[in-house]
């Protein structure tokens, strides 16, 4: 009976050990899972999730499908994950914005970027560009800076939200050349193109990826990438650091599971993201548009959120940004 009892013993003992290795070679299985983006249809990170719920699917035997839940700055999506099931099948695609900026902004937020999550990895890296309409009479960085000190108060600049990456862009330019500009925040990149197109704003300070054939098609004026370095795809238009010593002001998305989520599924996905990252179609993809891809492992991608988290804090402070 001793003998039969340890052998039972034993063996629930090897199950127990086997179930994680089980869970990870057998996810997602039948079950659907949601990878959820915070901001509206069109714009960087919905392409982003799009990529990644398509080479997940293939690459995973499941379906993987996009939810987009704008609103607060990415806040409204990325709390619904943090609320959810912690069992794979609710991701979000995270942002510089939801996971750097927001927290030192929001007098509140609806969760704590680093408690309620587990990074699984950063995905990319996007250049923000600083454009004008071209009716403004400003056609270089200096002249741009010389108009906004001539009349304070008078121009404004768009954003994708408030406290996204393209406000705090701005928020960062002014800071460091002593200028101010009114903030018009929106839904999406989209509409703030429109609007810098046909003049109700003048300035703003969007991805590369929304901006770049506005650009290319000579509707709106590039003054220079708000990246410290040059861009390969834009050697002719200058950095921001060029003038601004130590400008920077990069947009990056990652992706991110319920805290809670099993370890081996984080790391699955993790794995599977990094790879992903390395495709020679995604990168060729992701570089037409302007985008860096990175796939980092978690430990570097923490890393990173906490690095970027104590950067936009003290800029936050020093621009007096704050939201209710």
């Amino acid at each position: 009976m001793i003998t039969l009892n340890r052998r039972a013993l034993l063996a629930s003992a090897a199950c127990l050990m086997a179930a994680p290795a089980l869970a990870q070679a057998d996810y997602p299985g039948s079950k659907v899972v949601t990878i959820v983006v915070p901001f509206a249809a069109g714009g960087t990170t919905d392409l982003l999730g799009r990529i990644l719920a398509e080479r997940l699917g293939a690459r995973l035997k499941g379906r993987f499908i996009v939810e987009n839940r704008p609103g607060a700055g990415g806040n409204t999506g990325v709390a619904a994950v943090a609320r959810s099931t912690p069992d794979g099948t609710t991701l979000a695609m995270g942002t510089v914005s939801t996971h750097a900026i927001n927290p030192g902004v929001y007098a509140k937020m609806p969760f704590d970027h680093i408690k309620d999550f587990a990074p699984i990895s950063q995905v990319a890296s996007v250049p923000n560009i600083l454009m004008v309409n071209n009716d403004l009479p400003a056609k270089t960085v200096p002249e741009l800076i010389a108009l906004l000190k001539a009349n304070p108060g008078k121009y404004s600049f768009g954003s994708s939200g408030a406290g996204t990456s393209t406000h705090m862009a701005a928020e960062l330019f002014k800071v460091s050349t002593g200028t101010d500009m009114v903030h018009v925040p929106y839904r999406s990149s989209g509409q703030v193109t429109q609007d810098l197109l046909t003049g109700q704003i003048q300035v703003s300070f969007d991805n590369i990826t929304i901006a770049w054939p506005h650009v290319e098609a000579g509707k709106l004026r590039a003054l220079a990438t708000a990246t410290p370095e040059r861009l390969s795809i834009a050697k002719d238009l200058p950095a921001l650091a060029e003038f601004i010593p130590g400008y920077a002001a990069t947009s990056w998305h990652g992706f991110f599971a319920p805290a809670a989520t099993p370890k081996e599924i984080v790391a699955r996905l993790s794995s599977e993201v990094q790879a992903i990252m390395q495709e020679p179609a995604v990168i060729e993809q992701l570089k037409k548009l302007g985008v860096d891809p990175v796939g980092s492992s978690q430990e570097a991608f923490a890393a990173h959120i906490a690095a970027e988290t104590k950067r936009w804090a003290d800029v936050a402070q020093k621009a007096n940004v704050k939201i209710e």
